[in-house]
């Protein structure tokens, strides 16, 4: 079977395991923060990013459509969702898109408008990272092991799926979310994610 063949590299080269939702992440240093996690998910998280495409020369007589001189991206459109099933306040704000949280009392109130650039911000960076590669532990020593990483980060996101809870009888409450990344106007030209696939090094 000459053409029945997978890359040498595949086992080195997988996405491991479900990842975590992160409000803060460095992918320089590539460290975990425990208060960065947003909450515990169930069922994975899942992100797709889709342009939205402009053709030029589909009205123009004796242009093929799809000619790629002529194509261009308007915009993109980037979410992530997934089911949250451990989350505390503060990700109960997010989750509420426009809202207010009294730390003191566990209590967030809906608004009817959207705080953008200013003070308490409604938007904000949320980053999926999950292990990669087959090099995904960090060891100490004087050549310290990095581990390999995926991480998509999604700019200014802000909860558009609405504040979901479903619970069930003898079963975890599920907060199912809906994260959708922003342009901003003060960096109109940059497209509102980023990914990072990084293999992990040996000690």
């Amino acid at each position: 079977m000459e053409f029945t063949k997978y890359p040498a590299d595949t086992f080195s080269s997988l996405v491991i395991g479900a990842g975590v939702l992160l409000t803060d992440f460095d992918p320089v240093s590539a460290t975990l923060s425990g208060s960065d996690i947003l909450g515990a998910t169930t069922g994975g998280i899942a992100f797709s990013a889709v342009p939205k495409w402009k053709d030029f020369g589909e009205d123009i007589d004796n242009v093929p459509k799809n000619t790629m001189e002529l194509k261009r991206i308007q915009e993109w459109e980037a979410r992530m969702s997934g089911t949250l099933i451990a989350v505390n306040a503060a990700a109960g704000r997010l989750l509420a898109a426009a809202a207010d949280l009294n730390a003191g009392t566990g209590k967030i109130t809906p608004r009817g408008t959207v705080k953008a650039g200013l003070s308490g911000s409604d938007f904000r960076d949320l980053w999926l990272v999950a292990d990669y590669s087959d090099k995904n532990d960090t060891a100490q020593g004087a050549s310290p092991a990095k581990a390999g990483y995926v991480a998509i980060r999604m700019m200014n996101a802000l909860s558009t799926g609405g504040f979901r809870l479903q619970t069930a009888d003898r079963d975890k409450g599920k907060f199912e979310f809906e994260f959708t990344a922003h342009y901003g106007s003060g960096a109109q030209d940059t497209v509102p994610f980023e990914v990072y696939i990084k293999p992990g090094t040996g000690e």
